[in-house]
């Protein structure tokens, strides 16, 4: 009998641990079927000088549709487009200037037409206080001074050859930069006396440049357009945050940056 009570006891003890075991793995997989049912990701291709103010277009984006994710790579327009075309996978594509984003389209990368959401112009950064006294563009194309600029390719590059012509200037830069954020770090790191960078780098940088507004920068605005990718894998989504970024809170976020309209 005393045996018999043991092997009762032992059954029932191996019966309660395997409804325990039963009922922790219907918790997990309970805890894993409650994630958002709409979470996705999407991926933008995004000009250099876009990195601020996309980056908090993407988190408010990201609040107006929990469970989303949007993911960026910032780099020059020119390189963005090289990438793109040897098949890097993307969503959308904004870039600084409708040169590059012409090339996008040429190449057969973009669904759809472009919208323009934006424009920008460049202005002189130097070191704070403006040591050297730079007062024009003209300053810049004389000696002594160390200057930077962005390649000719790239739209803040482009630009300036643009100015360059329309003045009959020339600049003999130190170096030229793949995007404008190199043109100002250069700058901001002591490494050259001035470079020309878009007017929203120069805000956002602050203190650590003194800007140097130039009358000559009109002659040469870029102009920023935004695309759905034809290769997007989540082409609804990717369409919904183009309407946001060239939306009116959108428009707000690019003026309080120093973007003009488009």
């Amino acid at each position: 009998m005393v045996n018999r009570t043991k092997v009762v006891a032992a059954l029932a003890g191996t019966v309660l641990v395997l409804a325990a075991c039963g009922t922790s793995g219907d918790s997990t997989s309970t805890t894993t079927a409650s994630a958002p049912e709409n979470a996705e990701t999407i991926t933008v291709f995004a000009a250099a000088s876009l990195k601020a103010t996309f980056t908090e277009l993407g988190t408010l984006f990201e609040s107006a549709h929990p469970g989303t994710t949007v993911e960026f790579n910032f780099a020059g327009s020119s390189d963005l487009v090289a990438q793109l075309t040897q098949g890097a996978p993307a969503d959308v594509f904004a870039s600084a200037d409708t040169a590059n984003m012409d090339k996008a389209v040429a190449a057969g990368v973009v669904s759809g037409d472009p919208a323009n959401f934006a424009t920008n112009t460049l202005t002189i950064v130097t070191e704070p206080g403006n040591p050297k006294g730079i007062t024009s563009f003209a300053d810049l194309a004389g000696t002594g001074l160390s200057v930077v600029v962005c390649a000719p390719q790239v739209p803040c590059g482009n630009a300036t050859t643009r100015i360059e012509t329309a003045t009959g200037l020339d600049i003999t830069p130190v170096s030229e930069e793949s995007s404008v954020t190199d043109v100002l770090g250069k700058v901001t790191s002591g490494q050259a006396d001035a470079g020309l960078v878009y007017v929203t780098d120069a805000k956002g940088a602050g203190g650590k440049v003194t800007a140097v507004p130039f009358p000559e920068s009109s002659d040469a605005v870029n102009t920023y357009p935004v695309a759905l990718l034809e290769e997007s894998q989540n082409p609804e989504l990717s369409s919904k945050f183009l309407e946001y970024v060239t939306g009116d809170e959108a428009r707000t976020v690019f003026a309080e940056a120093g973007f003009g309209a488009p």
